[in-house]
């Protein structure tokens, strides 16, 4: 059994726990307090070989705790994970020389180095052959679209090229499995849909590599992913491929309304509107606007009797729009809060 799941999986994880305590006080007086935080609650996850596995949710939902874990880089208070057939806590070296990990926010180029200069680090690093090295360093850095500017110090740098560079940094020595925590986090949107495509066609589909993605980029993960899971405080509440979560909002629409002054007593009314199956607030905005999805069949039949009742209540509507699902509104169902972003 073992060793069919070291054939099928990448990753692993059986009942992952962390826990961690808050602490109080500012610095230098800071300590651990009596209150917790639960990032991982018994966390279940398996991501194929070849598989462009994404992981959603909001911020704080346990991702990046997830990745540290199979990174090595923290260790669970319970549970298991393996990594290439590899366990995280008794073979972390086989582990670590066999993953790929990259950040949002990357820091972990040396700025004062030249692109060129940090691959020929790392590949010392990794223990990659001179020559090996040397061809490796001068593909990546081509493929990369950096080879014009490769001698120039990082810190020069835009931050889509140095997420570009992290990329090249990651798979310089070849891994099976990449961990992409945020990559595209921050940058403008032309880096970021070249790092996606760059991620999906190049990585994923033309070299076979497993990649556990996290982000809180619905879009993001609905164009690149083979399969979603969405975590929200610390548990994961459901996992399977874009469209079939998508297909468990039915076959409804989705009106999206941005209206001012709303309060309970409306939700309630338009909750109990015969033709409303579903209906959330979605996302708070500023100027006390607020976004409020309603999962509904034949919008154009019954939008005015919506727009009606908030209306009459005293709400002033900024904005109507009719969608079909996305994996947001899936979420929103799911857990009844918002991806932040």
């Amino acid at each position: 059994m073992v060793f069919h799941v070291m054939l099928e999986y990448s990753v692993v994880a059986k009942r992952l726990r962390k826990v961690y305590r808050k602490e109080e006080g500012g610095f230098p007086f800071r300590r651990k307090s009596s209150e917790t935080i639960v990032a991982l609650d018994d966390v279940d996850l398996s991501v194929k070989k070849g598989e462009l596995f994404g992981l959603l949710g909001p911020n704080g939902a346990g991702k990046t705790t997830l990745v540290k874990i199979l990174s090595t880089i923290i260790i669970p208070d319970a549970g298991t994970a393996l990594v290439n057939g590899h366990d995280v806590l008794k073979e972390p070296g086989k582990v670590r020389a066999s993953i790929g990990v990259v950040s949002s926010g990357e820091r972990s180029l040396y700025w004062r180095l030249t692109a060129r200069e940090n691959l020929e680090y790392f590949a010392r690093l990794y223990k990659v052959p001179d020559g090996v090295a040397r061809r490796r360093i001068s593909e990546l850095l081509s493929l990369m679209g950096l080879e014009d500017r490769a001698d120039e110090l990082v810190e020069k740098y835009s931050g889509g090229m140095r997420q570009k560079l992290a990329i090249a940094r990651a798979i310089l020595h070849d891994p099976e499995v990449l961990l992409l925590d945020e990559p595209t986090l921050g940058l403008d949107p032309s880096f970021s849909r070249s790092i996606r495509v760059f991620i999906r066609e190049e990585l994923n589909r033309k070299q076979g590599k497993t990649i556990l993605l996290t982000t809180h980029y619905m879009d993001e993960a609905d164009q690149m992913c083979d399969r979603v899971a969405f975590i929200n405080k610390g548990r994961i509440v459901a996992v399977d491929s874009p469209e079939k979560l998508k297909a468990m909002i039915g076959m409804n629409e989705v009106l999206k309304i941005v209206v001012s002054n709303l309060d309970e007593k409306v939700l309630t009314m338009v909750r109990g509107l015969p033709f409303i199956e579903d209906c959330g607030v979605a996302n708070a905005e500023q100027d006390g606007r607020t976004m409020v999805r309603l999962y509904m069949k034949n919008v154009d039949a019954n939008i005015q009797e919506v727009v009606g009742v908030f209306s009459k209540a005293g709400c002033r509507i900024f904005s109507l729009s009719i969608e079909k699902p996305t994996l947001e509104d899936v979420f929103v169902k799911l857990t009844g809060e918002v991806l932040d972003g």
